[in-house]
Formats: C-alpha cells, sequence, structure tokens
C-alpha cells in the first residue's frame, strides 16, 4: 500500500513480434507467385505467371534437394542464376521435370545447362522462346533438340522454342598502339560478327540444312539476306519460317528470308 496516497498503475506490455526466418535465394526465386507481387508484372493472367505458379507448386512438394536441382539448369556463370526471369524459372523447372520423368531423355539431359532465355514476339499473334546455351553444350542439346523442342511446347503452348549459342563478338583489332581495344592475341574468326550471324542462322534452323544463300539489294539500298532451306525438310517447319526470321532480325538486326526451292531449282543458288 502507498503511504503518498498516490497509486502507481503498471505499464502495459506490449508483446515484440517475433523476427521472420530469413528468406533464401530458393524461396525468391521458386516459391508461388503470391509471395512474389512485388517483384512480378501486374496482372494475374500473365501467362507465365500461371506456368511459373504450376512449376512452383509442383516443386514445393519435394524435398529441397528437388529445388536446388532445378535452379542448377541455369548456368553458374550465368546471372541468370542468381535472379532468374518467370521464363527462365519455369524454362529450369520444365528441363529438370523431363530430365527426372522422361527415362530417354534422363541421361543425355543430367548435364545440360542454359545460360538464359527471352521471348519475343513473331507475328501473327505467336510468340518465341530463344534458349540461349553455353557454346560446350551446344552439341548435347543438337543430340535431343528435336525431341526436346516438342516437348517444351507442349509446356509453353502456342509458342515456338528456339536454341541459339550464346556467342561472342570481339571488336576489329586496332592497329595503333594507344587504342583502347588493342588486343594482345589475334581475333578468332568464330568471334567475328559476320562468323556469329552465320551460326545464329545456322542454330535457329537446326537440324535442317542450309542449301544456299543471297542477297538482294532494293533500290532504296536497303539489303535482304534469303536463305534457302533444305527441301527435304518442308513439312516439318514450314509453318516456323516466320518465326525464324523475326527471330534473327531481333538478334542482329539485319532482315533475313527464309524460303525453299522453287521447282527443284536449288542449282541456281
Amino acid at each position: 500500500q502507498c503511504t503518498t496516497g498516490v497509486k502507481r498503475v503498471a505499464k502495459p506490455r506490449i508483446p515484440q513480434q517475433a523476427n521472420p526466418a530469413p528468406s533464401r535465394i530458393l524461396d525468391i526465386a521458386l516459391l508461388p507467385s503470391t509471395t512474389r507481387q512485388h517483384n512480378q508484372p501486374k496482372g494475374s493472367n500473365h501467362p507465365f505467371l500461371q506456368q511459373h505458379s504450376q512449376i512452383s507448386v509442383a516443386l514445393s512438394a519435394h524435398p529441397p534437394v528437388f529445388i536446388m536441382a532445378a535452379i542448377n539448369k541455369i548456368a553458374p556463370n550465368s546471372p541468370s542464376r542468381q535472379n532468374p526471369s518467370e521464363l527462365e524459372t519455369a524454362i529450369a523447372g520444365a528441363l529438370f521435370d523431363l530430365e527426372s520423368n522422361t527415362q530417354d531423355l534422363k541421361a543425355t539431359l543430367r548435364p545440360l545447362q542454359f545460360a538464359s532465355a527471352r521471348e519475343v514476339e513473331v507475328g501473327h499473334g505467336k510468340k518465341a522462346v530463344i534458349i540461349f546455351v553455353p557454346v560446350p553444350l551446344l552439341q548435347g542439346f543438337h543430340k535431343i533438340q528435336q525431341r526436346l523442342t516438342r516437348e517444351l511446347e507442349k509446356k509453353f503452348s502456342d509458342r515456338h522454342v528456339l536454341f541459339v549459342a550464346q556467342r561472342r563478338i570481339l571488336p576489329r583489332p586496332k592497329r595503333s598502339v594507344n587504342s583502347r581495344t588493342n588486343q594482345k592475341q589475334k581475333r578468332p574468326r568464330s568471334r567475328t560478327l559476320t562468323a556469329v550471324h552465320d551460326a545464329i542462322l545456322t542454330d535457329l534452323v537446326y537440324p535442317v540444312e542450309i542449301v544456299g544463300k543471297r542477297i538482294r539489294t532494293k533500290e532504296d539500298g536497303s539489303k535482304t539476306l534469303k536463305v534457302v532451306l533444305d527441301e527435304k525438310e518442308r513439312g516439318g517447319v514450314d509453318h516456323r519460317l516466320d518465326a525464324y526470321g523475326e527471330v534473327y532480325r531481333r538478334l542482329t538486326g539485319r532482315a533475313v528470308v527464309f524460303e525453299f526451292p522453287q521447282s527443284g531449282a536449288a542449282a541456281e543458288f
């Protein structure tokens, strides 16, 4: 009892909220889209948000080792490994799903990784998914590319899936000693602008063989590259020619038209 006649009132104790557990990179990359709203485009109908959510739900039922393996389908030296886009996350999950559940692709897919991916409009309401792969792994993708393309196009409906090696163009060496671009080693021929553009052309149409090329110059000075493909593959890729042309233009800035020999006139080229 207080002798001064003043009662002391105890201050109410405010409960402290527990600090949330620190999130891991895998949680940010692979949890369902509701946990990543601050990093996602607006609109719940975005096709890759839907695809990503489906893959996230599937991965959440597996142990962390499964989730880590899906992210491992992105090359370790790629910036996309630490901060994958929705498209790249969906592709990584799709590749690992095929590796885990498709017996005849398992051994070949296991060592394969991709560097990055992007989506482009190719006209007529269609889109194409370009998957960039490291050059040393390109031959491995070629072994199963036809089958892999069909399987991925089932998962990414209404989209063409194309594989292109990630190549680097080196600048032309300067003769000046004081030039900033002075190179101590000779530039490899495979790193020239022409060589890289030709390689991209070959990657886009693989496994179809290119039987001829020619450049058509218009009156205004603009040039268009015409590429003639093997007639034997017409039935399999005829519906993809517009996608080939638009993707090549996006990657190189050059116009190209793909066609097949007319009336057996392949010898003209």
